[in-house]
């Protein structure tokens, strides 16, 4: 059985073999196509928000499909004799796509949150056992993920380690701030002659959205003596440049069902084998596996629906329709939400969050000051405002002012690009923001529940 259940032959005749074919005009995928890929979209709704779900061709739905039926065609079968070496294939085309040395390195999980939790279970482990002292520190960033910052208060605080947050400015200017607050971060960390056992840097952060310039935290960390260095890095794959070999991280995961066309949930979790002793990796589920390697517990932790982590070869097929594969991808995607992020900025007369080499496929733009934006609930509010009145998705973020600051922009929405978004979505969306503008509205006219 082939991994994309293509049964065709290769095999054709001498005077098939020799036939002359007409070259095509286009190789690559159409807008029409594009378009068809993803029809099973909502039309009524302006979906600028692929960040937080990702999106899925229905060509990989319809491979996923079929390793679903394939299953409970015959489990037995499916269990035994595919399954393993299956799951194994896409590792390996992973383990390519991120450069590590070895395909061990590369194991299958749910989410990038499974991947945090396997990574700072054992830091858990090693506070529990006495291999670290109570005190002993672990740096995140102060934009860490929820969840992320949620583990390490489940594994690490408890266990007692302390935690320090790196303090980042937003708007951000310059690669050299993050830099800065990184450097005071692990010195207060290393103070009093504690050590630094843990760094979660994640990539591109979530809210606000951000690329961290992770190769050079990455360096300061190994320079700075810190004992294992985890990079989140949730969007990064397919959204952002990504190389074990250049990074240099222990663990790094990333998601595969947010922009590399994964259907939910799939990610993978990296295990430098050169730095990190396997042995103490284990899945925070516990099933028959255990303590036969992460990547194998992984790849069975009981019966469920593994289909999602078998499709990448097809995910792969979908990408190559693209030109550039998925460094085309990475560039159309980064150029167009720049471009758009621009033209919001100016029909509203307000800024980005960051320069454009400091986003990927996502940009911070600032919505109108006039909205009187004062919390987080002002941002759920005016988010499922826009979501239920105008049918537009699209995450929000408030940015608390600071003393003696004379920017007056407190609300930032997070735009994305896919390849299945065009013009009109960022032109509705501003033509919404604009109507909002001069009907004279304000957060205070929302509703509270």
């Amino acid at each position: 059985m082939s991994d994309d259940f293509d049964h065709s032959s290769n095999n054709g005749d001498a005077n098939h073999n020799h036939k002359l074919k007409k070259p095509k005009l286009n190789p690559f995928i159409s807008d029409l196509q594009i378009r068809a890929e993803f029809a099973h979209h909502d039309p009524d709704t302006t979906r600028i928000n692929n960040g937080s779900f990702g999106s899925c061709p229905s060509s990989v739905l319809e491979a996923q499909r079929k390793w679903q039926l394939e299953f409970l065609k015959q489990p037995d079968d499916f269990f035994f004799n595919h399954l393993k070496p299956n799951i194994l294939r896409s590792r390996a085309i992973v383990k390519e796509l991120i450069n590590a040395d070895h395909v061990d390195e590369v194991s299958l999980v749910d989410n990038a949150t499974t991947a945090a939790a396997i990574v700072l279970q054992q830091i858990g482990w090693a506070f529990m056992e006495g291999k670290f002292q109570k005190g002993d520190v672990a740096i995140m960033l102060h934009y860490a993920y929820g969840a992320v910052k949620k583990s390490i208060e489940a594994y690490v605080t408890r266990a007692g380690g302390c935690v320090i947050e790196v303090e980042l400015p937003f708007p951000v200017k310059s690669d050299e701030e993050i830099v800065t607050e990184f450097r005071k971060a692990l010195l207060k960390g290393k103070s009093g002659g504690r050590r630094v056992r843990l760094a979660v840097i994640d990539h591109i952060t979530s809210m606000p959205s951000v690329v961290i310039p992770v190769k050079e935290l990455v360096k300061i960390c190994r320079e700075g003596g810190v004992d294992q260095v985890f990079v989140d890095a949730a969007h990064s794959i397919g959204c952002t440049d990504v190389d074990m070999k250049e990074i240099g991280a222990d663990f790094y995961t990333s998601n595969l069902h947010k922009w590399f066309f994964c259907p939910p949930s799939v990610a993978f979790l990296y295990c430098r084998k050169s730095a990190v002793n396997h042995s103490n990796l284990h899945h925070p589920v516990v099933s028959q596996e255990y303590g036969n390697g992460l990547a194998v517990e992984s790849a069975w932790i009981g019966t469920r629906d593994y289909s999602s982590q078998l499709v990448v070869p097809s995910v792969i097929k979908f990408i190559d329709r693209f030109e550039g594969g998925i460094d085309g991808i990475k560039k159309r995607n980064h150029d167009a939400v720049v471009e758009m992020g621009e033209m919001l900025a100016k029909a509203w007369g307000t800024n980005l969050g960051c320069p454009a080499h400091m986003c990927a496929s996502m940009i911070m733009v600032g919505l109108p000051a006039s909205f009187g934006i004062s919390s987080d609930y002002d941002c759920l509010r005016l988010r499922a405002h826009l979501r239920n009145k105008y049918k537009i998705e699209v995450p929000l973020y408030y940015r608390p002012t600071r003393d003696g600051e004379l920017d007056s922009l407190t609300g930032y929405a997070r735009i994305s690009h896919q390849v299945y978004n065009t013009v009109d979505d960022y032109h509705r969306f501003r033509d919404v923001i604009n109507e909002l503008v001069r009907d004279g509205f304000n957060c205070d006219q929302l509703p509270t529940k």
